[in-house]
């Protein structure tokens, strides 16, 4: 009688451990919506002139921007949506990049730029939701777009300063060319003086 009572036990004990594993497995993470994640006034530097130019004709760029700000202050649904689009812009973005802007630093931010969006993607569609991991793939994303827009400045500074040294050499090559020149015609007009 024992025997039979211990297996009894041993199979109860064996069949509520099954359900409960089975039941855990089938519930759903709480998702609480409430959460907000990143800063609701979270504001990205702003683009100069001529990157907002570039921006304009490289349309996925102020798609990316808009998706990156809007991520600031969402909830976990939305910032799952929005990650997921991220990540399809910032695909785009480093296959796609105009070669005015195709320079190493350029890519190098892109690439880590596309590596934060897949980070964000993994974190915002894990099965357990850790809000903690989601905050600081917000927060990473936010300095990784901060630092592709102060490198689209950057380079576009670099290029106005350059353009500006090259007139300048221009002007002042110009400048000695008619120094010379009148310094040749004063020395002509001083030879004719001599023989006169």
């Amino acid at each position: 009688m024992r025997f039979i009572i211990s297996l009894f036990v041993i199979v109860g004990f064996i069949f509520s451990c099954g359900n409960t594993s089975e039941e855990n497995q089938n519930q759903k993470p709480s998702n609480d919506a409430s959460i907000i994640f990143g800063y609701k006034e979270y504001n990205f530097p702003e683009l100069s002139a001529p990157a907002k130019e570039q921006a304009i004709h490289w349309g996925v760029l102020e798609d990316f921007l808009l998706e990156a700000k809007n991520m600031n202050g969402s909830n976990y649904e939305a910032l799952q949506t929005r990650s997921e689009r991220m990540k399809e812009f910032s695909d785009s973005l480093f296959k796609k990049i105009p070669d005015t802007l195709n320079t190493a630093p350029i890519n190098s931010r892109l690439l880590v730029l596309k590596t934060r969006s897949e980070l964000l993607f993994q974190t915002a569609h894990q099965s357990i939701m850790d809000s903690s991991q989601i905050q600081n793939s917000v927060i990473e994303m936010n300095i990784a777009v901060n630092n592709l827009i102060v490198q689209l400045n950057e380079k576009f500074q670099k290029d106005e300063i350059d353009f500006q040294r090259k007139d300048d050499e221009e002007t002042e090559l110009k400048k000695q060319k008619r120094y010379q020149d009148s310094i040749l015609n004063l020395e002509l007009q001083d030879k004719k003086n001599k023989k006169v």
